[in-house]
């Protein structure tokens, strides 16, 4: 098959969370299985630099936003055999300090930047010579796209088909009804069981309505999202799509997620050989400033500090669990309130918890390494990624019964 991806994010080029580990593998992985593939993503800043052999496509954009044209260009890369990368080059809208805000607010014109970005894939789709059969689009940041390519469809563009996949329905891209015009579409899309969502523009949802095949990341998302408590306000359409509704549960990298050979460990180790799991204790605590104690019992959490993971039951259990004898480390950025929160953890036991409040891949792969225990106390889960590393790594991975 001849399948065009598109995401708001794809490692190791730009990343926020699972989103972009999970597209970055499975271009790879489609790739692998014979299919060609195409990976439409943001130009952002930092891209240029982690992207080698990057070069300028004479494919150029100049797209209707409203009451002006937007113009961009298109950058290419060969990721592997039968792999190629797409980067939408806008420096208005992509080449910003973040992906999607700065100091924990929304960027104010992310409807343009996404809108853009969607109307971009629907484009490529139809202009791109090795003509795709398939455009995959992920999460609301794509989701319009389905909506653009059904529109083109209908004023006699070649047929495609779109795949629409959501990773976490909570983050819905709802804007206000005013946005709407930004997609330059007649507005009898702009009803309930179009893209109008309680009176505004919904973003996702106009994935999940337009697309012919709506996917998440695991079974029992596909049928917790269906009903009135996790469904976001959204179960009753996906109640309505459900026979086009899918879930396949995510996989990982192993290739990036190992623990042989892999840059940022300083010790390899196996199921067969686990001294060096040791080894990896021992250097993480002294990078982190924690006493250099292999046999107590270590903790660790990684992720986005936000209410969905759950970070209020964390905090109450570490008072608790901190007047026992272990440790506990975690990696991440989030709500301002729970950063604080951990740094106050941090300050009340020195010796036994370590906070680190950023964005480190390499840190990432060393806690997962160095830990004997991996806390995911997520409210609601899609698939979650993480889980796999710990199992990968040998963490035990301690989780509620929620999504994957």
């Amino acid at each position: 098959m001849k399948i065009l991806l598109a995401s708001s994010e794809v490692h190791p080029y730009s990343k926020t969370g699972g989103l972009a580990d999970m597209v970055g593998a499975l271009g790879k992985a489609l790739a692998r299985a014979g299919h060609q593939v195409g990976l439409v993503s943001p130009l952002y800043a930092g891209v240029r630099e982690r992207c080698a052999g990057l070069r300028r496509e004479e494919l150029r954009l100049d797209l209707p936003l409203g009451v002006k044209r937007v113009q961009g260009e298109v950058w290419t890369a060969d990721s592997e055999a039968g792999l190629k990368l797409y980067f939408v080059d806008q420096p208005g809208f992509y080449q910003r300090s973040g992906l999607y805000q700065k100091d924990g607010m929304d960027f104010p014109d992310n409807a343009e930047r996404f809108l853009f970005l969607s109307k971009a894939v629907a484009d490529l789709a139809l202009r791109l010579p090795w003509q795709p059969e398939i455009v995959h689009t992920h999460d609301w940041q794509t989701g319009p796209a389905a909506l653009f390519v059904r529109h083109q469809q209908r004023t006699g563009a070649r047929s495609l088909r779109v795949c629409n996949t959501v990773h976490n329905l909570a983050y819905q891209g709802l804007f206000p009804a005013s946005q709407y015009a930004l997609t330059n579409l007649p507005w009898d899309y702009f009803r309930p069981d179009g893209v109008e969502f309680y009176g505004q523009l919904s973003c996702l949802k106009a994935g999940l309505t337009y697309a012919d095949l709506v996917t998440t990341v695991s079974p029992r998302y596909a049928r917790e999202i269906t009903t009135e408590e996790f469904g976001c306000g959204l179960d009753g359409l996906l109640r309505y799509r459900n026979s086009h509704l899918v879930g396949i549960l995510n996989g990982v990298d192993y290739s990036e997620w190992r623990t042989t050979g892999n840059p940022y460990l300083p010790h390899d180790y196996s199921a067969e050989e686990l001294e060096g799991k040791t080894l990896n204790k021992r250097a993480l605590q002294r990078e982190l400033g924690l006493p250099e104690r292999p046999e107590v019992p270590m903790f660790g959490n990684i992720g986005r500090m936000v209410e969905q993971k759950g970070v209020e039951i964390m905090l109450g259990a570490l008072e608790e669990m901190l007047h026992a004898d272990l440790q506990f480390v975690v990696l991440g950025t989030g709500a301002p309130e729970y950063e604080r929160a951990y740094h106050e953890l941090a300050r009340r036991f020195p010796r036994q918890a370590a906070v680190t409040i950023e964005f480190d891949e390499g840190l990432s792969h060393r806690i997962e390494a160095a830990c004997d225990f991996f806390l995911m106390p997520s409210r609601f889960e899609p698939c979650g990624l993480n889980q796999m590393y710990s199992l990968r790594y040998g963490t035990i991975p301690v989780v509620r019964a929620v999504g994957g």
